[in-house]
């Protein structure tokens, strides 16, 4: 049964295999297709240290939970939790991110895992937070939507929802 997890060193080589795959929407940026077996223990880390408020970070860069949605071994996508906005984070982006892995879209996980991180949310005191998609990601509308997400507005390409944590 897929469930929530935090980054854990267990999983993070089903989620490298997902960052090598094909699916240019598997984040290139991904820092992990390129690592060794025995560099990610350290990317785990620095995942799990993103989350710490007072982690040195880039400029621009604001303390975010990363939480990967797993079952067992197996990666089958992330949700990041952003603790504050920027500017930049308010018109596009938002608190929440997520992605699911593309072998294992349209089995209901990413209505699931946003499901789950909402409670994450709430624990960090975000009583209502903000979450983005494309105007044309009709799979993503879908999935805000389902979660609670109320339409706030359009901002060039992108929809802005608010969505309760409680």
């Amino acid at each position: 049964m897929p469930e929530l997890v935090l980054p854990r060193s267990s999983v993070a080589v089903s989620a490298r295999d997902v960052a090598r795959g094909p699916d240019p929407d598997d984040h290139p940026a991904y820092a992990i297709a390129g690592l060794s077996d025995a560099e990610l223990p350290g990317w785990v880390e620095s995942l799990l240290t993103d989350g710490r408020g007072r982690s040195p970070r880039p400029a621009g860069r604001v303390p975010a939970t990363n939480l990967w949605w797993v079952d067992g071994p197996v990666y089958l996508g992330r949700v990041q939790v952003r603790h504050v906005l920027t500017p930049a984070l308010r018109e596009a982006g938002g608190h929440v991110g997520y992605h699911v892995a593309q072998a294992h879209r349209r089995h209901g996980h990413a209505r699931a895992m946003l499901a789950a991180a909402l409670p994450v949310c709430a624990q960090l005191g975000l009583e209502c937070v903000l979450l983005t998609c494309d105007v044309g990601n009709v799979a993503s509308r879908r999935v805000i939507e389902a979660n609670g997400g109320l339409f706030a507005d359009q901002r060039g390409g992108k929809l802005r929802y608010w969505v309760p944590t409680g």
